[in-house]
């Protein structure tokens, strides 16, 4: 005979899931004459019906992970995420956007020729503000 219905009973019962519930298989005879959730509740106290342990990630490794760090260790090139310059990049696209913006604004350059410019930056084609403006210099872009 199946102890599905027992089982489930003895889940809701203990508040947890069905995978945790264990029978012993000497108290079979019993587990099954059990109908009512009264009925299962008293071989829960009896112990014929038991919680499994709960199974987690254990922690051992993550900690050593971290003792290991924090004596300075594993953060050889390996274990590198992204770009060294990544923040570096941000400071210097966001100055030369806020330049075009500017001579945009003023009418230095034309909405097109700011356009163009734009997307060179995005591209990387200037290093940084100064390369920016002796490209807008030699290339006659500047309207005055």
């Amino acid at each position: 005979m199946s102890l599905r219905n027992q089982k489930r009973i003895a889940a809701d019962v203990m508040k947890i899931g069905e995978t945790r519930v264990w029978i012993d298989p000497e108290r079979f005879e019993d587990v099954s004459a059990a109908i009512t959730r009264s009925d299962v509740r008293s071989l829960v106290d009896d112990g014929a019906i038991k919680t499994r342990p709960q199974i987690g990630v254990s922690r051992g490794r993550s900690r050593h992970k971290h003792k290991q760090k924090r004596k300075g260790l594993r953060k050889g090139p390996g274990s590198r995420k992204g770009v060294v310059e990544g923040d570096e990049w941000m400071d210097r696209i966001r100055s030369m956007r806020e330049f075009l913006r500017l001579l945009r604004k003023r009418k230095i350059i034309t909405p097109s020729v700011y356009r163009m410019l734009y997307l060179k930056a995005k591209g990387g084609a200037f290093h940084d503000k100064r390369q920016l403006k002796s490209y807008i210099e030699e290339h006659d872009l500047a309207r005055r």
